[in-house]
């Protein structure tokens, strides 16, 4: 136990607060996105700069407390969150300076890919991330970053310039292509091994308005679907993107009543081309099979990275598994056939992402993200907003999961991972693990920051 003087002291040093157990706010500062998670912390403190940072992991080393970071995000997995702990909650450092003439973006951790949407759109540009406003640019950064741009832009960490890093010592230091360059690398799909990433550099890219949106086919479709969304995605131009889904349609406007809660499969389409030319390439796709909905047009990225939001508020219970995928040969897709219309509730659903294009053109080894040569990164998610359903869905999801997972390429996109063990972890990173583990040894040597896809630091021998 940590002495209440100590506590104090804590407080004192920070301008941002301590929150403890006695706390009338601390139940709703303990919840995370993922309702499945419940996990009781001893201290939260909410930092509102690089300051408190520093203080509160100069604290949680010195007490030797386990450490949880937050950003300003989901974190599906509910790794942004300990037991008996301290959280450095960074969600309310939302800075943001955009620089339209160098076209890039100062962001702070605790930010969301809305707010960067928000400051970015407003001089035209846009950064490739995530397909959910809500989440944090903190946790899908440093992870990798997979959205409605990748095929065009690359993923997150391909845009990412520079960082900001509070190292487990409590000293501050930048990662870039020339400073810290180990570090640099590492944190490019590494995750929070490594310090905590306090603000970003982003290049941003001149882009305001894509054609894009959902297009919707009947379930016993799946089949034809699948197939020839293959060979689309093979042969798109980097300006196409679309994520193959299983889904029930809402039960509201602005879908048809006829549809709503019907469950079907889609592509979400994302087209950054020249706008006058999207018509044309939307031709054969649309000549292919008529959908029985098209709402594919002209729209805002913001309002395209927030489409699915309402849908998914925080608190829903989330139980995610996923691989990267290769191909999608004649068994595969009967797996799918079978597992995807099983969806155990309204809100279950599965995904797979392209990832070829502009994201398949960096080497496996020029950042820890090892599966550049990948077509997909799939993920399974069973959701519901009642814990009843919790084993129904995480079941769904298992099943899927196992039946596909013989035909995936291996180790899967570590935001879309629970906790799941060494091995996963091992298998994600392939050739990079061992790099990694010794810039963890270099930058996090008693590992301090653990609570995330752990990367054990390299153990070095002492000679005798």
């Amino acid at each position: 136990m940590i002495s209440e003087d100590k506590i104090t002291q804590l407080q004192q040093s920070l301008r941002g607060r301590v929150i403890q157990r006695h706390d009338e706010d601390y139940h709703t500062a303990r919840k995370v996105y993922n309702g499945m998670i419940d996990k009781r912390p001893l201290l939260i403190a909410k930092c509102t700069g690089i300051a408190d940072v520093i203080t509160a992991v100069n604290f949680a080393r010195e007490n030797d407390l386990l450490t949880a970071v937050r950003s300003g995000g989901h974190n599906g997995g509910g790794l942004g969150l300990c037991d008996d702990g301290l959280v450095i909650d960074l969600s309310l450092m939302k800075g943001i300076h955009v620089d339209p003439d160098a076209k890039t973006a100062w962001v702070e951790a605790g930010c969301t890919l809305g707010d960067v949407d928000h400051a970015t759109h407003a001089f035209g540009l846009a950064t490739p991330s995530g397909i959910f406003s809500t989440t944090g640019i903190g946790g899908i950064t440093l992870g990798g970053g997979l959205g409605h741009l990748t095929r065009h832009y690359g993923l997150a960490i391909d845009n990412l310039l520079e960082a900001n890093i509070v190292l487990a010592n409590g000293s501050v230091t930048k990662a870039s292509a020339n400073i810290n360059p180990d570090l640099f690398w590492a944190i490019r799909g590494g995750g929070g091994n490594f310090g905590v990433v306090t603000s970003f550099v982003f290049r941003l890219h001149a882009l305001s308005t894509v054609y894009g949106g959902p297009m919707l086919w009947e379930l016993d479709e799946a089949g034809d679907v699948l197939r020839w969304y293959q060979d689309v995605v093979k042969s798109a131009p980097d300006e196409l993107n679309g994520f193959f889904a299983y889904l029930s349609v809402p039960p509201g406007p602005p879908f048809p009543e006829h549809l709503h809660a019907k469950k079907m499969c889609g592509v979400v389409w994302c087209y950054s081309g020249d706008l006058a030319k999207a018509e044309k390439v939307f031709e054969p796709i649309r000549n292919f099979k008529k959908p029985a909905l098209d709402f594919v047009g002209p729209i805002p990225v913001p309002a395209l990275n927030s489409m699915f939001d309402g849908l998914m508020p925080p608190g829903l219970n989330w139980y995610w598994k996923a691989d990267f995928v290769n191909e999608l040969n004649d068994k595969a897709i009967a797996a799918h056939l079978k597992h995807g219309p099983q969806m155990p509730t309204l809100l279950s659903t599965m995904h797979l992402y392209p990832i070829n294009g502009a994201a398949s053109r960096i080497g496996n080894k020029d950042t820890p993200w090892n599966y550049r040569n990948a077509t997909w990164a799939m993920v399974i998610a069973g959701i519901d907003p009642d814990p009843a359903n919790n084993d129904k869905i995480s079941r769904w999801a298992k099943d899927y999961w196992e039946a596909l997972h013989p035909y995936s390429a291996g180790g899967a996109y570590v935001n879309f991972m629970m906790e799941e063990g060494e091995d996963r972890i091992k298998a994600t990173y392939g050739d990079n693990y061992e790099r990694l583990t010794n810039i963890k040894a270099k930058y996090d040597p008693d590992n301090l920051f653990r609570v995330n896809q752990n990367i054990k630091p390299a153990m070095h021998l002492e000679p005798h």
